[in-house]
């Protein structure tokens, strides 16, 4: 059996009990990398083999995996942080074992974009997660427009090297939006920046940001709370007639 496993994203007391048995009675343990999931198992007293599973060797290990699991063993699949296959390797095992008729699940667990939204005050009711941006200017903001009418709330990950210029890109883009950077979610020094895009694009014109953000921007048609109360409603009605 192939796990998924969803690991802590910051705080390692947010790992659940059930991920904390799988990755004790599995086999082996495929991680993005050895050495950060090594502090978690260490720190849970855990010791089982690890298989480096990356972008860079994904389809080398991915095929030892699978040949691990056509040999009937249990291989735990860990990425750093949050659920594997979500910005991080692991679609590609899914599909492969999906191909091969091997069988799987997910223990779910902490997600830094579900976390991020919730965080943000923004429409949670329908929103469209998109990931890392493109590094480059022109590509970014293509990137961006392909979302510039759709009502949905954005949520996108970026590095701290980018965020500067990310955020430029998008008030250019899509205007004086309410949006949300987040950083640090279940950590000491949790960090929930919300305002204007042209706000926030000013609270980090001269900054040093650190860590990974999540950047969550409200939708061409941000519904304000009460908005959807009487529409709502008549559905629920419709429904029970």
């Amino acid at each position: 059996m192939l796990y998924l496993v969803a690991t802590p994203i910051g705080n390692l007391g947010d790992i659940t009990m059930r991920a904390l048995d799988v990755l004790r009675t599995v086999d082996y343990i495929a991680s993005e990398d050895t050495r950060h999931t090594g502090v978690l198992l260490q720190h849970f007293g855990i010791s089982k083999p690890q298989i480096a599973f990356h972008e860079h060797n994904e389809a080398r290990a991915g095929a030892r995996i699978i040949g691990l699991l056509h040999q009937g063993h249990d291989v735990a699949l860990v990425s750093d942080a949050g659920t594997p296959g979500i910005a991080d390797p692991g679609f590609t095992l899914v599909r492969r074992a999906i191909a091969d008729d091997l069988a799987f699940t997910v223990v779910p667990g902490p997600s830094a974009l579900i976390g991020a939204l919730v965080m943000s005050g923004l429409a949670v009711h329908s929103f469209t997660f998109r990931g890392f941006p493109p590094r480059k200017p022109g590509p970014r903001r293509r990137f961006l427009a392909v979302d510039g009418a759709a009502p949905h709330t954005l949520i996108y990950y970026e590095s701290p090297y980018r965020l500067g210029a990310f955020l430029r890109d998008a008030l250019t883009v899509f205007g004086d939006r309410q949006a949300a950077v987040v950083n640090d979610l279940t950590k000491r020094f949790e960090l929930v920046q919300r305002g204007t895009l042209a706000t926030l694009v000013a609270l980090h014109a001269d900054t040093t940001p650190r860590g990974e953000y999540v950047v969550v921007i409200s939708g061409a048609t941000d519904p304000r709370p009460g908005d959807r109360d009487d529409d709502a409603d008549s559905e629920v009605a419709d429904d029970r007639e």
